[in-house]
């Protein structure tokens, strides 16, 4: 098991989903990100059923950096409740961890 983790949001648009992973690598809470999308998306709100499209960003960095990577992203989202959501890489090669940890470190 590693220290690592992928995190995923998501949003109602292509445009808000870029804007959230561009910052988040460029502030090196992630070592990188991907934008898929759309996706439909089926869920409970306010009490009720409801279907969307979203799109979905997938980010990755480490368990020390998860807590400011959370916080920008409850910051910068739209949503007053957004999906932020991680789960451990529990296998990954040698070198991309590597590069993973380096990217993110704060002493970068």
């Amino acid at each position: 098991m590693t220290d690592t983790l992928q995190v995923t949001t998501t949003t109602a648009d292509r445009d808000t989903a870029a804007n959230l992973a561009r910052s988040a690598v460029a502030a090196r809470l992630a070592a990188g990100a991907q934008v898929s999308g759309p996706v439909t998306s089926f869920f409970w709100h306010l009490g009720e059923q409801g279907e969307g499209e979203e799109w979905q960003v997938t980010l990755k960095t480490t368990a020390e950096r998860y807590p400011e990577l959370e916080a920008h992203l409850r910051r910068e989202h739209p949503w007053v409740n957004p999906e932020v959501t991680a789960v451990a890489l529990t296998e990954a090669s040698d070198d991309y961890l590597a590069w993973l940890r380096k990217t993110v470190s704060p002493t970068h």
